[in-house]
């Protein structure tokens, strides 16, 4: 219904007051619409009520959509669909048999889950875990690892087809949700079969629903949520009297779940939850003004029952997928870098005995960096190559003896005992703040020392390099003393705020020769330090990177009865919080440019896609079905331009909205309009990686808009005449849909993997912004009959394809299969040889690939020349062929041996290069630095990870 204005204020005759008062324009004529009101009941409703005008006696009367009501002529025709959606779904899910894409990060965290190794995603967990399940039920023990594109699954015998299956099923779940939320909005039969046959053919929800990936879980979630919604909605604009009625309070419950489940998949749900919200919002400002009906009481029972299924409901659900999520992981593992002490602390071996709380003069003492998370300051019995050349200072993220220092007095004590002697003072000297205190370093006796000589690393004037000088015996010079300044404010308790205490106690370490402060920051060593983290002293450091903590405090004189500390546990609601904050950190931080991103303006027109997987002459590249993304596109427009030209005629004194399919086509579509705007323009604000699957859900929306149009044009706008002809709208219906599914054959292959030819890819291949390689496959299908042999199979490359640096339009790194020494080649008489069809020659050849495995001409290749590197990769390929040149199948060619020559074609090529191609297959993966396989670094590895360089390491750091 029109919103509460003057403009819209319906009299009893259906005329407006604004339109009487204003003189008709000369070339318009009078038009007198008499219309009897709707009922008061509709006046509440946040949508316009599903009316259906009775012409005999233009009377409106509310049509009730309750898909549980359906006729079983549309459930049978439910149940064909979804018998059809499995069908394409399930087809050849087994293939590719390799990993694909993001299967990377996916089917890696069901392997952490399986250990409960900790781990760090940016994205909840529900869907994770559901693929770790359906993984586990199947056998799946996490011995394989998914480390690689295309590295094999049949070898090791991983269950991925149970993996794969559960986002198959959720996305065949797709199809008759689909189905049911355009009945429940009031569709045709007609119209809900155009949509659900959209679902199964489209070509990019086919691709994503037949892998371990999220977005078949994310799309289904937010379908589900969208058919309960409308449904509720359906119940809602029966009026007040149906309110709070079972049904009432079902459907708005399963919003709620769905909400819940749709962001404990990916944040984009947090879009769903607006959509919805926004809606909600203008429910209750409609019930509000309806004063004749709706009291205040019933109004706050309208309000808290919102608040409970909508906002409570989804919390928990929410927050109870970390319950597990927390349960399931507990053990240290890779992402726990990126959390707290208190967090880490709450993991297996992580955790720690209390220690005491007094750090005194002599006391053993290991100093964690506060922001960085959370690194040892540690040091090794290895050189800096450069600068000083002394003993290096590193920060290290395992516990290790080599973290221990000894916190000496500037001076030594009296008696010459040496370092041992502080442990004979008592009472113990407190360290407070401000004292001057030298670090030792036991385990190699020196001491923290800095002096001013550039760092090996990071070479600007205002850092100073930072070393452990000295040698046992050494008495220290002026450059090893530190002064504490303890940070009062980041500082637990008003000791801890005066005298330096265990973990209480924020402090930074200034040196007193130069003034710069002790620091660190997230830049890595070389191999020569073992990727460890860098230490220098800056000179107006940033507090952030300046703070520092000691974890453990030993003191012989600090006994049993000492005062101790440890950690505070932070509890599930502090972990939670923490998680959940780290995950949005690192979320906004993923800006930098991949090789298959894109951006949101070209999403709607489907510019490009992404490429999966490419291996063995086949290729799964994520592409859209071009007549369904379009088609829903433009009916995104067509609504645009309508509600523009509608606002339009209103502020011109027009009448339309008392037209009730004019009033029904700007509400109903402009729900699932409103669905779309939320799932898609928040993207633009965005700065971080995007790619043409975050456009998924807005595409469910937009399909949902097409089909309405459609219903409208097909079955409801009366001067059109198709109204009284069901026939034809069903005869639309199938025509529109068979665009749709020859389009989708015609691109299918890309979606299975299939095999397919040169000539056909490049017919299909509309603009060049579709960057698949068609040079990937055959030029015929009989080529792929061709039989390898199995060394050629087991040596074939299971890398995965190489991406561009975003720094330079050109590949960073080009690959090319380059022999290892000359082409050999076995000679036979050549009609003895094709009579009995034998090999009569092996030849080998070099291929030039770029970072995605495309085959590059000899142009390219000499435009490359000079601004790529290129990498040489062994890999042995078999094509026998006759004396003719034809080629000929392995079970016809007699093979060597059996013709008396100890030849290389025995095993499909020389043995020497056999083993020199696969050595360097399995040592030399070639990628280029800095450049990730990931899409979005969905697992996040903690940048403090290092190896280890100490002899003294424990068994967690090796």
């Amino acid at each position: 219904m029109p919103p509460k204005n003057p403009r819209l204020a319906v009299d009893e005759k259906g005329s407006r007051s604004r339109s009487r008062s204003r003189s008709r324009s000369p070339g318009r004529k009078a038009k007198k619409v008499v219309v009897e009101a709707p009922p008061a009941a509709s006046k509440v409703s946040a949508l316009p009520p599903s009316l259906k005008q009775d012409v005999s006696t233009k009377k409106y009367q509310v049509k009730d959509n309750d898909i549980l009501m359906l006729p079983s002529s549309d459930f049978q025709l439910l149940a064909l669909l979804t018998v059809v959606a499995i069908g394409i779904r399930l087809f050849r899910i087994y293939q590719p048999t390799s990993v694909v894409f993001d299967e990377v990060h996916f089917g890696g965290f069901a392997t952490k889950y399986i250990k409960g190794k900790f781990f760090m995603d940016v994205h909840p967990p529900l869907a994770k875990m559901l693929i770790t399940l359906a993984g586990w039920l199947a056998g799946f023990d996490g011995s394989f690892d998914f480390k690689e594109i295309g590295k094999d699954y049949l070898g090791p015998g991983v269950p991925y087809v149970a993996m794969r299956m559960l986002p198959a099923v959720l996305g065949i779940m797709v199809v008759p949700i689909m189905f049911l939320t355009l009945k429940a909005a009031g569709c045709s039969t007609a119209s809900a079969f155009l949509g659900a046959g959209f679902i199964i053919f489209e070509n990019g929800l086919l691709t994503q629903s037949r892998l371990i990936l999220l977005d078949s879980p994310l799309v289904s979630f937010t379908a589900a949520t969208a058919l309960a919604w409308t449904s509720f909605l359906n119940i809602h604009e029966q009026g007040i009297s149906r309110a709070f009625s079972p049904n009432w309070w079902f459907w708005l419950t399963m919003t709620g779940l769905g909400l819940g489940a749709t962001v404990s998949v990916k944040w984009v749900g947090l879009f769903t939850i607006a959509w919805v919200g926004s809606l909600t919002i203008l429910q209750l400002w409609l019930l509000l003004g309806d004063t004749k009906n709706i009291t205040p009481r019933l109004w706050f029972k309208h309000f808290f029952a919102r608040v409970f299924c909508l906002i409570i409901v989804p919390v928990v659900f929410y927050m109870s997928m970390f319950v597990i999520h927390f349960m399931l992981l507990r053990n240290p593992g890779e992402g726990d870098g990126f959390m707290s002490s208190e967090f880490q602390a709450t993991l297996n071996s992580k955790g720690m005995h209390s220690v005491p709380a007094d750090v005194a003069f002599g006391s053993r003492v290991s100093i964690r960096h506060h922001n960085t998370q959370g690194g040892y300051l540690h040091s090794h019995n290895h050189m800096y190559p450069t600068g000083s050349k002394q003993q290096q200072i590193t920060l290290y993220p395992h516990k290790d003896e080599n973290n221990i220092w000894t916190v000496e007095n500037q001076t030594n004590p009296v008696g010459g005992e040496g370092i041992s002697g502080f442990d004979a003072i008592s009472p113990p000297v407190w360290v407070e703040d401000g004292a001057l205190i030298r670090l030792y370093h036991a385990p190699t006796d020196r001491r923290l020392h800095s002096h001013d000589v550039r760092p090996p690393v990071t070479e600007a004037e205002w850092q100073n390099e930072v070393s452990a000088y000295g040698y046992k015996g050494f008495e220290g010079d002026a450059n090893d003393v530190f002064r504490v300044e303890i940070i009062k404010h980041l500082s637990e308790g008003s000791e801890a705020k005066r005298r330096l205490r265990t973990i209480q106690t924020k402090f930074k370490l200034v040196h007193t020769m130069t003034g710069c402060v002790l620091f660190s920051h997230k830049v890595k060593l070389p191999d020569w330090g073992y990727e460890q983290q860098e230490v220098t002293c800056a000179k107006g450091a940033t507090l952030p990177n300046s703070v520092w903590y000691v974890e453990q405090n030993e003191h012989p004189q600090l006994g049993e009865d000492a005062e101790r500390v440890n950690y505070r546990n932070p509890g599930f609601f502090g972990k939670f919080w923490e998680l959940n904050k780290v995950m949005w950190r690192t979320n906004a931080g993923l800006v930098e440019s991949h090789a298959w991103d894109s951006r949101p303006s070209s999403w709607p027109i489907l510019k490009r896609g992404i490429n999966f997987w490419g291996k063995e002459h086949r290729q799964v590249y994520l592409i859209g079905n071009p007549v369904i993304w379009w088609s829903s596109t433009a009916a995104i427009v067509i609504y645009a331009m309508f509600k523009a030209f509608a606002v339009l005629r209103w502020q011109r004194g027009y009448n339309d909205y008392s037209v009730n399919n004019f009033r029904r086509f700007d509400f109903e579509i402009g729900v699932a309009v409103l669905g779309w705007a939320f799932h898609y323009f928040p993207f633009y604000l965005m700065q971080r990686q995007l790619f043409l699957h975050h456009y998924f859900p807005a595409l469910y929306f937009a399909i949902i808009a097409l089909c309405q149009v459609f219903d409208f044009i097909t079955a409801r706008i009366a001067t059109l005449k198709l109204r009284e002809k069901p026939i034809a709208g069903w005869t639309l219906a199938v025509v529109f849909l068979a665009f749709s599914i020859a389009a989708f054959g015609l691109y299918a292959p890309l979606a299975y993997g299939n095999t397919w030819t040169k000539g056909e890819c490049r017919r299909v291949k509309l603009f060049d912004s579709w960057d698949w390689d068609c040079n990937t496959f055959h030029n015929t299908y009989e080529e792929y009959n061709v039989i390898m042999s199995p060394n050629e199979s087991a040596i074939k490359s299971s890398n995965p394809p190489l991406q561009a640096s975003s720094s330079s339009s050109a590949p960073e790194e080009a690959v090319t299969n380059k022999p290892a020494e000359e082409p050999v080649v076995v000679k036979k008489d050549p009609i003895q040889a094709a009579d009995a069809g034998e090999v009569v020659s092996s030849e080998e050849r070099i291929e030039y690939r770029d970072q995605d495995g495309n085959l590059l001409d000899e142009e390219q290749v000499r435009a490359l020349e000079g601004k790529v590197e290129f990498h040489t990769r062994y890999e042995t390929r078999i094509r026998l062929l006759d004396e003719f040149g034809n080629e000929i199948s392995e079970e016809s060619a007699v093979p060597v041996a059996d013709q008396g020559v100890a030849g290389p074609l025995v095993d499909g090529s020389n043995p020497e290069t056999v083993l020199k191609g696969a050595e360097k297959d399995a040592q030399d993966e070639v990628r280029p630095r800095g450049v990730d396989v990931d899409t979005e670094s969905r697992e996040v590895v903690s940048e403090s990870a290092a190896s280890p360089a100490s002899e003294g390491v424990n068994t967690e750091t090796t």
